[in-house]
């Protein structure tokens, strides 16, 4: 009797399960292929980066939104849609929302993270996050409401003076026009911190010319329905507010969070830089829930781009480990940095260039667009993109 086929499950959808799933199907299995089980709770994929694009109808949710069944249309990839209520690592068992328990032999941890909302009070109550196409679904209510409210000033505070805190705060500005008053706030004494110079000087332009205003080394001490306190210097101030938009930090899944594996103090996976867990062989971290030090001893960042690149080597170490061969140590090639600063406006710094303006804007779309799951949607988005001006010229 031949034995049963070795099995993988992939716990999270996003550029690291997504992609390591993807890397797996294409590899040259010898023998019986193993199954390869993705699990997400959405029934569809998100380009997180284009996901600003949604919020100001540049972009269509096909577009940066694809369903998985569409995305793994043949391959041997199955797919689950369910979320995860439990992991055992001594049993290789994963129980589902669905009441569905699957076994594995290798496990990819991929299930991303969530935005903290209880970092002040109020906040979980009245603000939003940004993280997933209801978030931006329910922010493009909130703004249809109240730019057909009779409201004369439309106010707005953006929290978070990181990548998504600066990309939504020019967004929304650029879309409320001479009607927005819209407020940027941030602890540090800077915003994008972790950013290239060239990146961080364009976007202080950008959002001064948008007329944002950038509060720094400024705390929020509460969020109500209509105000929000901040602090400065130990000068408190309530301020009225229509809308706050929360970008602050990442939390690991719960479900990773409590599993018996060494930890950082942000309850992310500790991993060896080949990806596997430094104290459960078998057991493989990336994106956003693995603290990862690549094959240089550099501490990586928890950025999109990242996770895309920790995805080959995920696929390529556990073909390599059924196979017997050696795992490769992860090694991160930075790529640069996209920031999208309006509809019309972007920045781009990286492999020697540094972009603004229009030319950015071009560039960084092809750039996700070289960076869509598979040919065939990344066929179907560019030709979208290339006949909508002759679209809206037949439509106007």
């Amino acid at each position: 009797m031949a034995d049963a086929p070795q099995s993988i499950c992939i716990l999270g959808g996003g550029f690291g399960g997504l992609y390591t799933a993807l890397r797996l199907s294409r590899l040259p299995w010898e023998g019986t292929p193993p199954t390869i089980t993705l699990v997400d709770c959405n029934d569809r994929f998100l380009f997180l980066p284009l996901l600003y694009e949604l919020v100001t109808d540049e972009l269509q949710t096909w577009e940066i939104a694809p369903p998985y069944a569409e995305l793994l249309a043949g391959t041997p990839v199955q797919f689950r849609q369910a979320g995860v209520t439990a992991i055992d690592l001594d049993q290789h068992r994963v129980n589902l929302s669905d009441g569905l328990t699957l076994t594995y032999d290798y496990l990819v941890l991929a299930l991303g993270g969530t935005t903290p909302m209880h970092l002040a009070p109020g906040v979980a109550e009245h603000a939003l996050a940004f993280r997933t196409l209801q978030d931006a679904y329910q922010l493009k209510e909130r703004l249809r409401l109240l730019e057909a409210s009779e409201a004369d000033k439309i106010r707005v505070a953006v929290v978070g003076g990181g990548y998504s805190g600066v990309e939504l705060a020019c967004k929304v500005a650029e879309h409320l026009g001479d009607r927005g008053r819209v407020r940027l706030v941030e602890l540090s004494d800077t915003i994008l911190r972790t950013s290239p110079e060239h990146n961080r000087e364009v976007a202080q332009t950008a959002l001064s010319d948008l007329g944002v205003w950038v509060d720094l080394e400024t705390a929020v001490d509460n969020v109500t329905a209509d105000t929000i306190s901040l602090t400065f210097r130990e000068q408190t101030d309530i301020l009225p507010v229509d809308l706050v938009l929360w970008t602050v930090g990442t939390q690991v899944n719960e479900a990773i969070a409590h599993l018996p594996l060494k930890h950082n103090e942000r309850q992310q996976v500790v991993v060896q830089p080949t990806l596997e867990a430094i104290d459960r062989p078998g057991v493989y971290a990336l994106g956003d829930v693995a603290d990862c030090r690549d094959a240089e001893g550099q501490q990586v960042p928890a950025t999109a781009q990242v996770a895309l690149q920790q995805a080959d080597f995920v696929g390529w170490n556990i073909w390599a480990a059924m196979g017997d061969r050696p795992q490769l140590p992860f090694r991160y090639t930075p790529m640069g940095e996209m920031m999208t600063l309006g509809t019309s406006r972007a920045t781009l710094t990286g492999l020697g260039l540094q972009l603004d303006g229009e030319l950015a804007y071009v560039a960084r779309r092809l750039a996700y667009l070289y960076r869509m799951p598979t040919f065939s949607h990344q066929v179907r988005v560019g030709l979208n993109w290339m006949t909508k001006p002759l679209r809206d010229i037949l439509s106007a």
